[in-house]
């Protein structure tokens, strides 16, 4: 039986939030890697952008503990 990919992802979603975590990480390797070194670089400009809007001084960074504590929250739920 094949399925489509609307019933695929309507079955993923109704995983919890770890087995799609899980999946996502699966999914996402499973890519092909000739496109690694386009997403990377996108990546790069996603980050240079970031940087740039801590360095004027439009967003606050936030210490590594308060963020991993609020996606421990997050997850708790």
């Amino acid at each position: 039986m094949h399925m489509t990919v609307e019933q695929i992802a309507y079955e993923a979603l109704a995983l919890p939030s770890e087995a799609r975590a899980l999946l996502a990480d699966r999914l996402v390797e499973s890519l092909d890697p000739a496109d690694d070194g386009y997403i990377r670089q996108l990546w790069m400009r996603e980050a240079k952008r970031r940087v740039e809007e801590v360095r004027r001084g439009e967003v606050q960074t936030v210490p590594a503990e308060a963020a991993f504590a609020e996606v421990r929250r997050a997850i708790a739920r």
